[in-house]
């Protein structure tokens, strides 16, 4: 392995996922690590460095290389997920570099990284989906405990790098934080921005243990 190799800390690996994080059959590669502090996060023992396991491109490639066949057949292929998958964008790069050229590479991300980092990805992800949460700042910082200005700013350059037709962004209904009429103002926002793919949900509250 070289010393220079980039490293891709995985929390989790689920394989001959289907048209669940992308089109076709896919292998969903979590990473470890988020700088956002989201309240009804779902993948929270990701928050943190410590635990995860640290791959090199060349050995991610011997462990999703099996379902080749279904990646091909169906157009899908890798999908990053998180923690923020984009703070790792030399890796996915580099991965790109090595996979066959029919497999497709997804990318699920907030876009809350470095701008180096959505340059880098922008050349190396098929298909981006970003959940924006909310585009009003005191909504974002409220769920999130950050700043969106950076993330607004970063959509509106892979939406230039990348194109619209290969960014899907994310509108959640979060309950307690914003609603329907939040939702649409945020919409009409990246409309503006010349987004016109959007998936709009609602988020289901963690159950509470007592």
């Amino acid at each position: 392995m070289s010393p220079d190799a980039p490293l891709f800390p995985v929390w989790r690996l689920s394989r001959l996922r289907m048209a669940t994080d992308g089109a076709g059959v896919t292998a969903l590669v979590c990473a470890q690590g988020c700088p956002l502090d989201c309240r009804y996060c779902i993948n929270r023992q990701s928050k943190t460095f410590d635990g995860g396991t640290k791959v090199t491109p060349e050995q991610l490639y011997g462990l999703v290389k099996k379902d080749s066949l279904y990646y091909s057949a169906t157009g899908g292929g890798v999908t990053f997920g998180g923690g923020e998958p984009l703070l790792h964008a030399d890796f996915i790069a580099a991965f790109r570099a090595i996979i066959p050229e029919e497999w497709r590479i997804y990318a699920e991300t907030s876009l809350y990284v470095p701008e180096a980092c959505v340059r880098t990805a922008a050349k190396a992800v098929d298909r981006f989906f970003v959940d924006v949460k909310d585009t009003d700042p005191q909504i974002y910082r409220g769920y999130t405990g950050a700043d969106n200005g950076s993330v607004l700013e970063n959509l509106a350059l892979l939406a230039e790098l990348a194109g619209p037709d290969r960014i899907t962004v994310r509108l959640p209904l979060i309950p307690g934080y914003n609603t329907e009429e939040d939702r649409d103002r945020s919409r009409k926002l990246l409309l503006d921005m010349g987004l016109n793919d959007f998936d709009a949900f609602t988020y289901r509250l963690p159950e509470r243990t007592e």
